[in-house]
């Protein structure tokens, strides 16, 4: 029962976007819609073939940029999550700015970065830094303040120290936490990349993207599009493997 229900989970999703790409192809080949307002996902697919030459340089610029704004990420976040969940008067500092920090529109912060710190990589993976950080700092410091209080108060009468209490008790309570703040954020790692590389830059999905679009080519302007989903997909299938590979208590639950 449970592996037909998860083949069930696995076929409704395909069988809905399936139907969607099949209704957009019909409506593009019958509405009189011109192509270069709406192409259809054949002209899409094709087009995802004619460019992956020149893609190449550009995907590769992007992944190296998300990525290393996503490890910047996670580094940063825990260090501040375990000096918060330590320290309580520095959580209630700066826990409401991080939250307030969200509301700031990256796409005004980004031109500002390029200002200050040129067109190369640095103002792209800083933009990463701050679309990746706030989703992996909140989750990892809420699953730290989460764990159960009884087994805390077993750990100390039984004189555990700090650093064994956060090994061995609130580190595995919090992992769950993490690795949920953590698939969000690298499904946005490319997302900020692009939105960096939109403006300004010289290499890139997003600087790309500005060109076609220019060119008025909507087929390789979506063909980008499909090929940034597939890179946020693998990215979080790749995340999904490594929570599996290192929560084996969690596994039963999957």
């Amino acid at each position: 029962m449970k592996k037909l229900q998860n083949i069930g989970n696995r076929i409704i999703p395909v069988a809905f976007t399936a139907v969607i790409v099949l209704i957009w192809q019909l409506v593009s080949d019958n509405a009189g819609i011109p192509k270069f307002v709406l192409p259809s996902p054949a002209d899409i697919g094709s087009a995802i073939f004619k460019i992956l030459p020149e893609l190449k340089m550009h995907t590769m610029t992007t992944i190296w940029e998300a990525l290393s704004g996503l490890a910047i990420s996670i580094g940063l976040s825990i260090v501040l999550a375990v000096v918060m969940d330590s320290i309580l008067v520095v959580k209630k500092a700066l826990y409401p700015v991080l939250i307030i920090s969200q509301t700031i529109p990256i796409i005004a912060l980004a031109p500002l970065f390029i200002i200050w710190f040129g067109f190369g990589m640095l103002p792209k993976i800083l933009v990463v830094v701050l679309v990746c950080f706030f989703p992996i700092v909140i989750s990892l410091t809420d699953g730290l303040a989460s764990v159960d209080t009884d087994m805390l108060n077993l750990m100390k009468s039984m004189g555990a120290g700090k650093i064994q209490i956060f090994r061995h008790l609130k580190l595995p309570a919090a992992c769950m936490s993490f690795f949920s703040g953590l698939r969000i954020a690298v499904t946005y790692s490319i997302m900020g990349a692009v939105i960096g590389e939109w403006l300004g830059g010289e290499k890139g999905l997003g600087v790309y993207m500005i060109r076609v679009k220019h060119s008025y080519s909507l087929d390789k302007f979506f063909a980008v599009i499909v090929v940034i989903v597939i890179l946020s997909i693998i990215l979080f299938k790749i995340t999904a493997l490594i929570e599996y590979a290192l929560m084996p208590w969690n596994r039963a639950q999957k």
